[in-house]
């Protein structure tokens, strides 16, 4: 990934970020062509500290056979994006641009044993379920053994132990404050989500750029 200074977040924030976010894109190389599946995960790490990243894929994805220690996996995760129109600034000659949140994570995978699996599974559903409270979280004995046996033998456990983090935080950090607000601000305005989710990032990593706004 290749990230100017300005946008580069430390390691510590990347990989809080990617497991915030829990939900990404691996990819690996089967030989011939890219291989790539949409998959949620959690974040684990070794006794050492080296991160792992923790997934499952369906037993027939190409993906499975690529989990043998030694191929590369890319984890892309990405989060709120948007467009910015070069208008929105108050200084003159910019360009329009795309402010965004994305980290890479690199390393090779393996097969999890049925054991490590059921565990992967349970963590998983359980970080997600976190989201829902007060709903009582769904847990996996709420299945009968059949359906959960079946259910675990479609799926193929991975555990990619992490050696490369990558990240880009583009917030406009680079910008003046006149610049910065004034983008923020723009955004704060828009419809989508994703502008809205860049404005509030952009008021939380410089308060100080909003200062003198008057209260709504």
């Amino acid at each position: 990934m290749y990230t100017p200074p300005p946008f580069k977040p430390d390691r510590a924030a990347s990989l809080g970020f990617a497991e915030a976010r829990g939900f990404g894109t691996v990819c690996a190389w089967d030989g011939s062509k890219p291989i790539a599946s949409s998959v949620p995960f959690h974040l684990g790490a070794l006794n050492d500290g080296t991160p792992q990243a923790f997934l499952h894929v369906a037993r027939g994805n190409p993906l499975a056979r690529l989990a043998d220690g030694s191929t590369s996996w890319l984890l892309a995760v990405n989060g709120a994006d948007a467009y910015v129109s070069a208008d929105w600034y108050v200084s003159p000659d910019q360009v329009p641009t795309w402010l965004y949140q994305a980290v890479h994570l690199t390393g090779t995978a393996r097969v999890l044993s049925e054991a490590e699996l059921a565990l992967q599974v349970d963590t998983v559903s359980a970080k997600f379920e976190q989201w829902l409270l007060p709903k009582k979280p769904w847990t996996s004995d709420k299945m009968t053994a059949g359906r959960l046996e079946a259910m675990r033998k479609a799926i193929v456990g991975v555990v990619m132990t992490i050696d490369e983090v990558e990240g880009s935080f583009k917030l406009n950090q680079h910008k003046s404050e006149a610049d910065y607000a004034a983008v923020a601000t723009r955004l704060g305005e828009q419809s989508d989500i994703g502008s809205q989710q860049i404005a509030s990032l952009m008021r939380q990593a410089r308060p100080q750029a909003f200062a003198g706004e008057t209260p709504t």
